[in-house]
């Protein structure tokens, strides 16, 4: 008998070679994705770096200054790749916005918001924790913001890759928080401050998820549950713009226009609501011809709030920009105050090239990085529709207004995240309590057992934890790594 191999054994073996050839491209391709990000970010952070240079090319500090800078670069990154999601979120788990649609009006807005309405001013010691006083001298106080600056990005970072979003503010804080005691000990801390901040963890988003599932009750009652939705719908969504547009407009002259011009609540409050006023008699026949010819069912109301809710995306991003920005690059800007004039204050200038590296930072890293935690944000902690989501939305304007009014620091991941807890847990007891209601009608053996009801439940519990407990140790988790880190830079140093 021949050994000798047939041609239908050499296709057999090209097509076994071809095939494991076709998995070794799709893995390679699957390990180059993630490595092609890296290389773009590693890019960006280098070109930083030689930008600080060339400002400060023949200053004696030079190499600290650019060393800052890299890190502010991938602060700036990680504030794209974990805090926009909170923005963005709610519209692409609603299937208002593509994914590539949300990173595109993202970057835009979130670099114009850092450009355009970015505080020129920054508090050095974020917010007052750390009192200047205890600082010995420039030298400690540069290696200070410098362990605040990497602690906060390595905390930022490890957030995001474990699909948990956090707050950058606190994360700063937290940085600051744990260099100022490793340099001047813990009597150099404000301890009242630090009170409010925690407290914020509560408040923030306890105030988001009710303020978001007192609107989605309110849309419910007097739009999805009645006999006639779309007669509904004409009469009450106009309103419903009009207070998202009053509420944005108050939100941004309190928080995005301070670089521009300083108002006082009375005036933003004023502002917001004549802008309220004419939304609501420009919407008012738009919505009516929208509705025209849209079935009496809840499908068709989604189409109504589609375009608000695009709009409420782009103005919380714009927002964002104006607000966090300075807070994250605030350790870079006071690095660079103190390395050119060898003191240090309570508040610098925030120099343009600095701005600019953390607004194009947060557009990097959103579009490298950001898809994952919108995700999360936007579809994996609960479902979401155009309602729900337009509710998110409104109530992160709302609380902050509130907040500021109050006097209370708040976070505006806090706030978003809490507010789409909320709409789901209003969802699961809404729920609850309609089935009740049938049950009471139903023979005994229709009514679903305790064990299904927890099954269907419409908030994923392992998400909830997960965010909760990176929530409470964000500062105390940022404070002991920056500790750690402070304590190597000074003992390298000296």
């Amino acid at each position: 008998m021949s050994t000798q191999p047939n041609d239908n054994d050499h296709l057999e073996t090209l097509d076994r070679d071809l095939e494991r050839f076709s998995h070794l491209e799709t893995g390679t391709q699957y390990v180059a994705r993630p490595m092609v990000g890296l290389g773009i970010a590693l890019v960006f952070i280098v070109l930083a770096g030689i930008t600080a240079g060339i400002f400060y090319g023949d200053h004696p500090s030079n190499l600290i200054v650019v060393a800052a800078a890299g890190f502010g670069a991938y602060m700036a990154i990680n504030i794209g790749a974990n805090d926009v999601a909170n923005n963005m979120g709610p519209a692409v788990g609603a299937n208002a916005l593509t994914m590539g649609g949300a990173i595109l009006i993202a970057a835009i807005f979130e670099s114009a918001g850092a450009l355009l309405a970015g505080g020129d001013v920054v508090s050095t010691i974020s917010k007052g924790i750390i009192d200047p006083a205890g600082i010995q001298n420039a030298q400690i106080f540069i290696w200070a913001m410098m362990a605040a600056l990497i602690s906060s990005a390595l905390w930022v970072n490890l957030a995001t890759y474990v699909g948990a979003p956090v707050s950058t503010t606190h994360s700063v804080v937290g940085g600051v928080m744990g260099a100022g005691i490793a340099a001047a000990g813990f009597a150099a801390v404000n301890w009242p401050t630090m009170g409010k901040i925690a407290a914020s963890w509560v408040i923030s988003p306890v105030l988001g998820g009710a303020i978001a599932a007192a609107f989605l009750a309110f849309i419910k009652i007097k739009i999805i549950y009645q006999d006639d939705k779309i007669a509904a719908a004409r009469r009450w969504v106009p309103v419903l713009v009009a207070i998202m547009a009053a509420a944005f407009t108050s939100y941004l002259a309190l928080k995005g226009l301070k670089r521009i011009i300083k108002i006082d609540m009375p005036t933003a409050l004023t502002i917001g609501a004549t802008a309220g006023l004419i939304t609501y008699f420009v919407t008012k026949p738009l919505i009516r011809k929208q509705s025209e010819g849209l079935e009496n069912r809840n499908k068709s109301l989604k189409v109504l709030f589609g375009i608000p809710l695009v709009f409420s995306a782009a103005l919380l991003s714009f927002a964002h920009g104006a607000n966090d920005v300075a807070n994250a690059v605030g350790p870079l800007a006071a690095i660079v105050h103190a390395s050119e004039f060898g003191d240090f204050a309570a508040k610098v200038s925030i120099p343009t090239w600095v701005m600019v590296i953390g607004a194009f930072g947060i557009s990097f890293g959103l579009f490298l990085f950001g898809p994952k935690l919108i995700r999360m944000v936007g579809s994996q902690i609960t479902k979401l529709n155009p309602m729900r989501a337009y509710c998110v939305a409104l109530s992160a304007a709302i609380t902050v207004i509130v907040a500021s009014w109050l006097g209370l620091p708040v976070s505006s991941t806090h706030i978003a995240v809490g507010g789409v807890f909320g709409v789901g847990f209003y969802r699961e007891w809404d729920a609850e309590r309609r089935l009740r209601k049938s049950a009471i009608k139903r023979p005994a053996a229709t009514r679903i057992a305790p064990e299904e009801r927890r099954r269907r439940k419409l908030v994923r519990r392992s998400h909830f934890m997960t965010i909760i407990a990176a929530w409470v140790i964000t500062v105390p988790a940022a404070a002991m790594m920056s500790a750690v880190i402070f304590l190597i830079l000074n003992a390298i140093v000296n």
